[in-house]
């Protein structure tokens, strides 16, 4: 018997991730409430809400990150779940322990999952163990005496990452012993601001590699399987701003070997929910394991336009006690995908945030093209928060179809009161190695000229 749905779930988040939930829930009949900072009183993702409360003031710290103030509106609006989006509380093991403590479904893995794979250093142990392919490193944090003896060991150069890390943050790599201590001081001192932690760990530097993650689902039941792969090698600062599928890099061969030892990850960690195993991929074709993703991603609509599986309704479903209706057989992919953030920066001064109104707003349309977005004309975007305004996401029979539509598409995105990437991604899109498929992590220092990294 299948278990009845959730009937009121609250978003703990905001920006167009928000939205993308509060639609989710809604077709699947369920009541949704969000919560909101006062600088986004009048967001999208209040207005299309069910109900809506303030919980607290502008800063994250004090509002999105306000976990007595978020599980006081749960309690008071008889939500029976919380649905974290990502960024803010959806890797925070804390979080986590309060919903399951408070009798609230947390839509997402357990806290002692978040908890491993959120710590870099044990998720390295733990997928070693498995017998998943990792970069060479350090399997625990440094410390000031060790450091320049393993840096040698491993060879220049190297990549420091916070342990307790994730979205660039805490990283830094270096070339030489000269500067490893400074890179080790930054890093922590990074790690310390953004996560409260600041040990830190080397990896060896893989240079020129692909970024590539697979899409994981898992029931409470023992049932797991992949989406296949999404390619996110073009970044900026660790920051991904294209993502597509099929990777244009992975052969069919590689590919199912690859899926089969992401699924082999997430099974070491009996992970539940939606996740993404993430590796780095050499010119050679070797793969290395580098981090575990435990809720959803930005890019999660790219998999789901060439699989037709909606992952967000997939999480609460799971997250509902329910078995996954599918198995690794079932899943087929149409087509290619792609995907372009949409952020309120000036690329042509260091990609600095462009916070203020909306003017105009003109989005593209036509066959294959979604945009999942949480601003309207007239909107304010304020300055506390990620600057991400939209996603563009195209679909097409191959690549060059889909090449020939983003770029078409995003001619025709009109944003006016704000800075904007579009150009910026017109450049990538029309850029001849891109095109080819040629690009790997350090493509934007490499073939941009005149964009810092």
């Amino acid at each position: 018997m299948i278990n009845p749905l959730f009937k009121k779930v609250l978003i703990a988040n905001r920006g167009e991730i928000a939205v993308r939930i509060i639609r989710a829930l809604k077709e699947m009949g369920i009541a949704t409430v969000a919560v909101f900072s006062e600088a986004d009183r009048n967001a999208l993702h209040v207005k299309i809400a069910d109900e809506a409360y303030c919980i607290g003031q502008s800063s994250a710290d004090k509002s999105y990150l306000n976990i007595p103030s978020i599980m006081s509106v749960a309690e008071v609006t008889g939500a029976e779940a919380i649905h974290p989006g990502y960024g803010f509380l959806a890797e925070s093991p804390h979080f986590v322990e309060v919903c399951e403590s408070s009798g609230v479904k947390f839509i997402g893995p357990g806290s002692e999952v978040i908890s491993l794979m959120g710590n870099k250093a044990k998720a390295r142990e733990i997928m070693i163990k498995a017998g998943v392919p990792v970069v060479p490193g350090t399997e625990e944090g440094l410390n000031n005496n060790n450091a320049n003896k393993i840096a040698e060991k491993i060879g220049y150069p190297l990549i420091i990452k916070a342990a307790a890390g994730g979205g660039g943050k805490g990283m830094r790599v270096v070339q030489n012993s000269k500067e490893l201590e400074k890179g080790i001081h930054m890093a922590r001192s990074e790690a310390e601001a953004s996560f409260g932690d600041n040990t830190v760990y080397l990896e060896k530097y893989i240079e020129e590699p692909r970024h590539i993650e697979f899409q994981i689902l898992a029931d409470e039941f023992g049932n797991l399987i992949h989406l296949y792969e999404r390619d996110c090698s073009i970044q900026r600062r660790h920051q991904k701003l294209i993502e597509e599928t099929p990777s244009p890099a992975l052969t069919p061969e590689l590919r199912k070997e690859m899926g089969e030892v992401a699924l082999r990850a997430a099974n070491a960690v009996n992970y539940n929910n939606a996740g993404t195993i993430e590796f780095l991929l050499d010119k050679n074709n070797n793969y290395y394991f580098i981090e575990m993703n435990t809720r959803i991603q930005v890019e999660h609509p790219i998999t789901e336009i060439i699989t037709g599986i909606d992952i967000v309704k997939e999480q609460i479903r799971i997250a509902n006690g329910e078995k996954l209706g599918y198995g690794q057989n079932d899943i087929k992919k149409s087509g290619v995908a792609m995907e372009c953030r949409i952020n309120a920066e000036d690329p042509e001064h260091n990609f600095r945030p462009s916070p203020g109104k909306i003017n105009q707003l003109i989005l593209p349309g036509g066959p294959g093209v979604r945009i999942d977005n949480s601003v309207y004309p007239g909107d304010y975007i304020p300055p506390y928060y990620d600057s991400m305004l939209a996603k563009l996401i195209v679909w097409g029979e191959n690549r060059n179809e889909v090449l020939s539509k983003m770029e078409r598409a995003l001619s025709e995105f009109v944003i006016e009161g704000v800075e904007t990437n579009i150009n910026f991604h017109l450049k990538v899109i029309n850029n001849a190695f891109f095109r080819k498929g040629e690009f790997y992590t350090n493509f934007i220092n490499r073939r941009l000229t005149g964009y810092e990294i």
